[in-house]
């Protein structure tokens, strides 16, 4: 192989800048790591001159750590800047190499179905946020509980992690809005998922995948399909808030959102779709074999008192406490229920007698607020009687 002038200095910087990564430790959990030395210990088969790199990549390799994350988005990448620095000598096509893992993950039962640094609120709401690389502003709108909104997240790459997005979202077909908010990035590399996935609703993809008028250093979607992207295009809104740091404001555009919301969209004839289900009562209540428990309420000591019965009657348990968790904590730990209608109607039972020690309201085990009894001993979940202590 010839030689060039330019081999000696661009593999010194490779190797230096494989060795910062390995000190940044960021990237040993990181994909576009992993991928960087996939690519060079494949690419040593026909490129000799990479062999001298074989003893810095062996290290980083014997160092990598679980990995957390596709792509950090880091302020600095270091991989985009290895396949640079080795350009000169090995061809421009080396800097064009794909840095970011695009492989498509396994899907999962349920919504979303893919992972993703994402917080799931409430399925049945018509707004998404993306907060691009602000995990904070991500957290922060989360900790607001706005009922229209349904998923906030971030994005770090402009081509597997759109394509993770648009699948999530398409799950989904009550979400018509997306909220691009948070500051794109604008590191080395050039990811710029933001201005990508707005480029992507804008216009579309051409023949080779790749987003039409993206900035994004690959924004190339080779894991979906034409017919996803145009119904995503069709059934979604994206509200351009790029550069919004602040969570009122965009809480504000989730309510407008929300107020001009259309309804379901058509469902991706490929997604699975959760579709709800009515919710119904058991035809007959059954008896838990761990035994039945009577609710007391003792005004006289301001507690509750939490007795538990075998099936025979017998007297077994008794877990006092001045609030329903600490009640039904030690119900569960000693095995006193084995029912999970069972432990919800227990649930049922604890949070109205609390409240009826609140509020100082009567309380009737097994009966609706209001004091009507609906179910009589013989019938109750639990076998159980109702008593409340007097003044």
């Amino acid at each position: 192989m010839t030689q060039s002038k330019h081999e000696p200095e661009a593999l010194k910087e490779a190797r230096s800048l494989i060795e910062k990564a390995v000190a940044s430790r960021k990237c040993l959990a990181c994909g576009c790591f992993r991928q960087m030395l996939t690519i060079l210990e494949q690419a040593a088969a026909s490129k000799s001159l990479l062999n001298s790199l074989s003893g810095v990549r062996q290290k980083a390799k014997s160092l990598l750590v679980e990995q957390e994350y596709d792509c950090f988005g880091c302020e600095v990448c270091y991989p985009p800047l290895v396949f640079n620095s080795l350009s000169p000598a090995l061809g421009e096509d080396f800097a064009e190499l794909e840095v970011c893992p695009a492989e498509p993950v396994a899907e999962r039962q349920g919504w979303p179905p893919l992972p993703g640094n994402y917080r799931v609120l409430r399925y049945q709401a018509p707004a998404a946020v993306c907060t691009l690389m602000d995990d904070g502003l991500a957290a922060a709108v989360g900790e607001v509980y706005e009922p229209g909104l349904s998923i906030v997240g971030t994005l770090q790459t402009e081509n597997l992690g759109i394509e993770r997005l648009i699948q999530n979202v398409l799950a989904n077909p009550h979400l018509r809005f997306l909220i691009l908010c948070g500051a794109d990035s604008e590191q080395v590399v050039g990811h710029r998922p933001g201005q990508s996935l707005l480029a992507l609703w804008r216009h579309g993809v051409n023949e080779q995948g790749r987003i039409i008028e993206a900035q994004g250093r690959r924004p190339l979607l080779k894991n979906i399909s034409p017919e996803m992207i145009a119904h995503f295009r069709r059934t979604v809104e994206v509200l351009d808030l790029i550069g919004r740091v602040d969570p009122g404001g965009v809480i504000a555009a989730i309510r407008a959102c929300t107020a001009r919301n259309p309804g379901l969209a058509a469902p991706f004839w490929a997604q699975k779709v959760v579709e709800p289900i009515k919710g119904y009562l058991p035809a007959r209540m059954v008896n838990d074999p761990a035994g039945y428990f009577v609710v007391y309420v003792d005004r006289h000591r301001g507690i509750l008192s939490l007795e538990h019965y075998d099936n025979n009657g017998v007297l077994n348990a008794v877990i006092e406490a001045d609030q329903a968790a600490s009640l039904y904590i030690p119900a569960i730990e000693m095995g006193l229920i084995s029912r999970l209608d069972h432990a919800a109607y227990l649930g049922q039972e604890l949070a109205r007698a609390e409240e009826a020690l609140r509020t100082g309201a009567p309380y009737i085990q097994d009966a609706a607020p209001e004091g009507e009894v609906l179910l009589s001993q013989s019938t109750a979940p639990c076998g159980t009687s109702c008593r409340e202590s007097e003044a």
